[in-house]
C-alpha cells in the first residue's frame, strides 16, 4: 500500500489494564497459547502488561475494521513480529510496553512500528547505546550537554527500535547500521544504506505521553504529524467503535 492514510496510536496506562480487561471479558479473548504465555510471566506486572497488550491489539484492530474482537488470530514473521491472520484484512499493527504504559499502532496496510522507553535513559543504557550507534549519532550523543544526554539517548533508542520493528527485523539487525537524523525543518528522518530512499519513505513521530515515557512511531508512507492518538486512561469499553 502506497497511500498516506494516517496511523492510529492507542495508549493504555498500565494502571487501567484491570478495568479494561474486565470490561472486555478478562482472558476470554486470548487463545490457549496466549493464556499459557500469560501464566508463564514471572511477575504480576509482567502478566498485567502482557494481558493489556494482547487485549489492546484486538481492541485497536477492531476499532479500525469493525471485525469482532474474538475473531482475531495472529501469525509471526521470520523474526517473530506478529501479523493479523489472514493477511488480506488490510491492516498492520505493532505493540510496545514499558513499566506503566502500553501502546498499539495500527495502519491501513503500511508497515509500522512503535517503541516506548523511559524519558531519560539510565546511565547503563547511555553507555550501552553509545557502542551501538552510527558515527554521527555517537558524535551527537557525546556532544550533548550532560543534563540532556540521557534524554537524547532515550529518544534515539525508541526511534531506532520503532524503525527496526516496522521493518520486521527487530534487534536481529544492528541499530548502528542506519542513522536517525533531524532535518533543518525539525523533521525526523532515517538514512539507511540497506534501503535506499528510506528517507522519503518513512515518517517518525516522537511523543512524550507523560513525564515518565518517551514513545516513537515509525510509519511507512506516513505523514509527520498525521498520527491520530487515542488515550484509554478513562475508558471502560464494552466494544470498540470504529475510529
Amino acid at each position: 500500500m502506497n497511500g498516506s492514510a494516517p496511523a492510529f496510536l492507542w495508549l493504555l496506562p498500565e494502571g487501567a489494564v484491570t478495568g479494561f480487561a474486565a470490561a472486555l471479558g478478562g482472558t476470554r479473548l486470548l487463545t490457549p497459547e496466549e493464556r499459557d504465555a500469560l501464566d508463564r510471566r514471572p511477575t504480576q506486572g509482567a502478566r498485567r502488561r502482557y494481558l493489556g497488550a494482547r487485549l489492546l491489539s484486538r481492541y485497536a484492530l477492531s476499532a479500525r475494521t469493525g471485525r469482532p474482537m474474538d475473531r482475531w488470530r495472529f501469525t509471526r514473521g521470520v523474526h517473530g513480529r506478529p501479523e493479523p491472520e489472514p493477511a488480506g484484512l488490510g491492516v498492520r499493527f505493532n505493540l510496545s510496553h514499558d513499566d506503566g504504559l502500553i501502546a498499539c499502532v495500527v495502519t491501513e496496510g503500511n508497515r509500522c512500528g512503535v517503541d516506548i522507553g523511559p524519558t531519560a535513559a539510565s546511565g547503563e543504557l547511555v553507555a550501552h547505546l553509545g557502542r551501538r550507534l552510527g558515527p554521527d549519532e555517537r558524535a551527537r550523543l557525546a556532544g550533548a550537554a550532560p543534563g540532556a544526554r540521557a534524554a537524547l539517548a532515550g529518544e534515539l533508542w525508541v526511534l531506532k527500535e520503532a524503525y527496526l520493528k516496522a521493518l520486521g527485523t527487530g534487534l536481529t539487525r544492528g541499530p548502528g547500521s542506519f542513522t536517525v537524523v533531524r532535518r533543518p525543518d525539525s523533521r525526523i528522518a532515517v538514512e539507511d544504506p540497506q534501503h535506499p530512499g528510506a528517507d522519503a519513505r518513512w515518517s517518525f513521530d516522537l511523543i512524550r505521553p507523560g513525564p515518565r515515557h518517551v514513545l516513537a512511531v515509525a510509519t511507512e508512507h506516513g505523514r509527520p504529524g498525521a498520527l491520530r492518538r487515542i488515550d484509554l486512561s478513562d475508558l471502560s469499553p464494552t466494544a470498540p467503535t470504529t475510529a
